[in-house]
């Protein structure tokens, strides 16, 4: 089922993100988030975008946000999009349930374009764009430093109107 998170959702969430920061380069994230820190990033997003929890059998298995794609006023029409899933859950299509609710969630806040920011190479989280329809607009080489490595980041849109 899918569901609107609550701060109550935030050990959970954060369960599942921090296992991205130690073992991933999917974030630029390089230490654990506390929880304080995740909750207060958490009610800045509740504040005015859509954050929703994938959970099965009362067991959150993963997330999808939007959030602010840049700070200045004329981007208020884009919305960054981020997508979790829970490590060992991935092939039951629980990144793509969560997309198709987060992008009509979207659409229903009037935004103009959903971006999405990968660290590149990533297949799987490239297929999951590609099909719902992103394109990608950028290619930015080794803009991030993490595990001793420079990593590229890929910029994929989809535009909603």
């Amino acid at each position: 089922m899918i569901r609107k998170a609550t701060l109550a959702d935030a050990k959970a969430l954060l369960d599942i993100y921090n296992y991205y920061v130690i073992h991933t380069v999917s974030t630029f994230d390089e230490v654990p988030l506390s929880l304080s820190v995740f909750t207060e990033k958490m009610e800045l997003i509740l504040k005015d975008y859509p954050f929703i929890v994938f959970e099965e059998n009362n067991k959150i298995l993963g997330f999808a946000y939007g959030s602010k794609f840049r700070p200045k006023p004329a981007y208020n029409y884009t919305v960054e999009s981020t997508v979790y899933v829970k490590n060992g859950v991935h092939g039951k299509q629980i990144g793509s349930r969560l997309y198709t609710e987060l992008i009509a969630l979207l659409k229903q806040h009037n935004f103009k374009s959903i971006l999405g920011v990968l660290t590149i190479p990533n297949p799987a989280s490239v297929k999951l764009h590609e099909k719902f329809g992103f394109t990608q607009v950028a290619h930015l080489k080794e803009v991030g430093f993490k595990f001793e490595t420079w990593l590229d980041v890929g910029i994929f849109q989809l535009k909603l109107n």
